[in-house]
């Protein structure tokens, strides 16, 4: 007879082993479902859901008068399709279509039958219709001849002004460009674009098998904020006329460029910021990335003559230099193993320390500078401190993208040789940009207050960047009235300039500046080829300049008629008169008082002595020839 085998002991170790087992699943379900639950249904999100970010509408930006739009955000469609859900036999009647509504050549056609093969989810078939070529593929998706096709609208920047040259977009070195990605490049746009820009909007949404949304499944993260509109100082009326000028410039002097900016020199407003050739920002994309560099900010030169000035300036300060004083113009001048000359090479002997400005001596300028002190290392300091002053080898601050310092050594920390301190007198071995010297002159003319020049103001015509060094008094009330004066002599004392300068009843005052330019790949000049600048002030009296300009034309070669005649087709003071002209008009100056030209300064009764010879034996590194001067 067999034994039993259903012993209670098994039985209970079975039941035992189940209830284990089933406790651990449950413990471990438990886990799952409510432990882990949130990380789950988030993961299940992540999976059935997208995060979208929609760009906020971008600011647009107006000119001075708030009535002209320089830039403003238009709306494109873009073309995409869900290849996995077409069928096979529909693609080729499709490329037929949208080939013929997009005018794609054998090429784009290629390539757009591959996008459809591909199998994709999603696929972009073009960027930015056309509003014709958006209303075709509506039409045909209404009607059913097309399908699996989507049209998402993207913003797209847009620069509806056109500039003074052909081919171009107003302001555009000045505004700068929005790439594809939304972001500012250059100009206002770039420096800008947290105002201009707003805060994009966050939106998730499920998604089904073919990356279409859910109706009703959407859900706003960030509701966002659109961007600001931002107004700028400048005229448009002004800026169109100075960018055809320049163009006029450029093209008659077969220059590189050829830029010019007016500032309000009171204010520090931008009236007009432009350089030709320029661009249409529009259609950014076509051309090199060099194009898109500011001259104005953004390179620096050797400016010439124009720094001669700033010797005036820190002689006339200092009381050693006065518009009076007797100066030797020897036509060149030995310092040590090297020489300075004078444009033409020729001696005009003793002549006032205003005429020698006025006729733009370099032997003239060396000696002033040489005797701003007792020696030559304060001499070196007086002249570099009056550089800082009025802000050379600094930024000037201009809300702008881009913006270099220049170049100014300080003789306190490389030390000055005799011929430096010569060259410097007179615009070489110094680099500074365009705007920097119209901020400079500013300064000069407005009373002595060093202003922050700006582009974009708020509605009570304030700099919308706010800084501690906005007005500074740097020079006293009466040396910049000396400076006026000497200005307005340089322009009456020589005829040439008065011919190519002076507007009846307006008052006129500026400094050339021709300098050679260094080819530091040929370790000399370039032949034959200079830098011309001019940079003056207008306004209705002396005492009232209402505009300063610079203008530079670069890289250009001159027709030479003789040792220190350069003959270009525009030269850089008639394109002063030009703009001034045009700034008259835009600004509403009405002309001044029938005025008498007189010498600046008064007249002792009897001469003041010469500035020393440099010290002998002046030693220093050998420096390239200095400027041929205007």
């Amino acid at each position: 007879m067999l034994g039993r085998t259903d012993r209670r002991l098994r039985l209970v170790l079975l039941l035992g082993a189940f209830v284990t087992i089933a406790s651990a699943i449950g413990v471990r379900l438990a886990y799952w479902q409510v432990v882990r639950a949130g990380d789950l249904q988030a993961m299940a999100r992540a999976q059935l859901e997208r995060t979208t970010t929609e760009p906020a509408r971008r600011g647009d930006i107006y000119d001075r008068t708030g009535t002209v739009l320089l830039a403003t955000t238009g709306y494109r469609d873009l073309l995409a399709a869900h290849p996995k859900e077409i069928p096979a036999e529909k693609r080729g009647p499709m490329v037929a279509q949208l080939a013929a509504i997009l005018g794609l050549d054998d090429a784009g056609r290629a390539r757009l039958e591959a996008a459809l093969a591909g199998g994709e989810a999603y696929a972009v078939l073009a960027r930015q219709l056309t509003e014709e070529q958006s209303r075709l593929v509506r039409e045909r998706l209404a009607d059913g001849r097309l399908s699996m096709l989507t049209l998402e609208p993207k913003p797209l920047r847009d620069y509806p002004s056109q500039g003074g040259a052909p081919g171009t977009t107003l302001a555009s070195h000045l505004l700068g460009f929005v790439n594809s990605g939304g972001d500012g490049q250059y100009g206002v746009e770039q420096r800008y674009q947290g105002l201009l820009a707003g805060r994009p909007r966050v939106v998730t949404a499920q998604r089904d098998i073919g990356g279409r949304a859910i109706a009703d499944s959407a859900r706003v993260v960030d509701p966002g904020s659109p961007g600001a509109d931002v107004r700028l100082t400048i005229d448009a009326s002004l800026q169109l006329q100075v960018e055809k000028e320049l163009y006029a410039a450029w093209v008659a002097d077969r220059s590189v460029n050829a830029s010019a900016v007016v500032l309000d020199p009171a204010s520090g407003e931008v009236l007009a910021w432009a350089t030709v050739p320029a661009y249409d920002a529009n259609r950014f994309g076509t051309g090199g990335p060099g194009r898109f560099l500011d001259p104005l900010v953004s390179e620096v030169y050797e400016p010439g003559s124009v720094m001669k000035m700033f010797v005036a300036a820190a002689g006339y300060e200092s009381g050693r230099v006065r518009p009076d004083t007797i100066v030797n113009d020897t036509g060149s001048l030995r310092i040590g193993r090297f020489r300075v000359d004078d444009a033409d090479k020729k001696a005009k002997g003793r002549m006032r320390f205003d005429d020698g400005i006025a006729y733009s001596r370099n032997v003239v300028a060396a000696k002033a500078a040489m005797a701003l002190g007792p020696d030559l290392d304060t001499s070196a300091a007086m002249l570099y401190e009056m550089w800082s002053k009025l802000g050379i080898g600094q930024r000037t601050g201009v809300d702008v993208s881009g913006e270099v310092a220049g170049i100014a050594v300080d003789p306190a920390v490389k030390r000055w040789a005799a011929i430096d301190l010569a060259n410097r007198s007179f615009g070489q071995a110094v680099a500074v940009t365009p705007l920097q010297l119209a901020s400079a002159f500013s300064t000069m003319v407005n009373g002595g207050y060093r202003v922050r020049p700006h582009v974009v103001a708020d509605a009570d015509g304030r700099p919308v960047e706010r800084g501690a060094a906005e007005r500074e008094q740097v020079l006293d009330t009466a040396l910049s009235a000396e400076l006026r004066r000497l200005m307005v002599h340089v322009v009456t004392e020589v005829p040439w300039y008065a011919e190519g300068t002076l507007i009846p009843r307006y008052s006129v005052g500026g400094k050339t500046g021709t300098a050679q330019i260094w080819d530091p790949k040929r370790g000399d000049w370039v032949p034959n080829t200079f830098n011309f600048s001019f940079v003056g002030f207008v306004g209705r009296t002396v005492d009232a300049p209402r505009a300063v300009i610079a203008v530079r034309i670069a890289h250009a070669k001159p027709r030479i008629v003789r040792q220190g005649d350069f003959q270009l087709q525009i030269t850089s003071y008639q394109l002063f008169r030009r703009l001034a002209l045009d700034t008259i008009e835009a600004l509403d100056i009405q002309p001044g008082p029938k005025a008498t030209p007189d010498r600046p300064g008064p007249a002792p009764a009897a001469p003041s002595s010469a500035p020393p010879e440099p010290p002998p034996g002046a030693s220093g590194t050998p420096a390239p020839s200095p400027s041929p001067g205007p």
